[in-house]
């Protein structure tokens, strides 16, 4: 009997995807089903799915940073050329400026100075000698207050 009632069902309908169930008398809409699970698993799952979401968003978001905030951390790079290492309030400061992770200041940074920045000869002394990188930051440089944290040298 079943066999029949889907045969008549598909000749109506030109399809299977709707079956008739004998016993109601009625037709069952898989597509119906379908979207009354999704509901439901919607429902029960939807902090789960949300959080889910935002791991795969932040795992998406990597390439360039935009390009404002990139060309503020340039600005300051070209500034501060001969020692371009930002101080921890340095680096705040440009986080907030650029809307950017403090992380991802440090990673530019760090990657900056990899592709882009070779000490001259003295400055690898200072590297290398750091009791004396004071002195010759004030000195050598020329520069009174290495660490200034003025607006003008953010």
């Amino acid at each position: 009997m079943l066999t029949s009632a889907r045969t008549e069902a598909i000749d109506r309908n030109g399809s299977s995807e709707e079956e008739f169930d004998v016993n109601n008398d009625h037709f069952i809409d898989p597509q119906a089903e379908d979207q009354e699970l999704k509901g439901q698993l919607l429902r029960r799952y939807s902090g789960y799915l949300g959080s889910l979401k935002q791991e795969f968003m932040k795992k998406r978001k990597k390439g360039k940073l935009p390009k404002e905030a990139r060309q503020q951390l340039l600005d300051w790079w070209s500034r501060h050329y001969k020692w371009p290492y930002p101080s921890e309030s340095q680096k705040l400061a440009l986080a907030e400026s650029t809307g950017l992770d403090q992380k991802q200041i440090n990673n530019w940074f760090i990657n900056q100075r990899k592709r882009h920045w070779k000490p001259s000869e003295d400055m690898q002394f200072v590297v290398m000698d750091a009791p004396h990188s004071h002195y010759y930051m004030e000195n050598v440089m020329g520069n009174q207050f290495p660490m200034d944290l003025s607006p003008a040298l953010l």
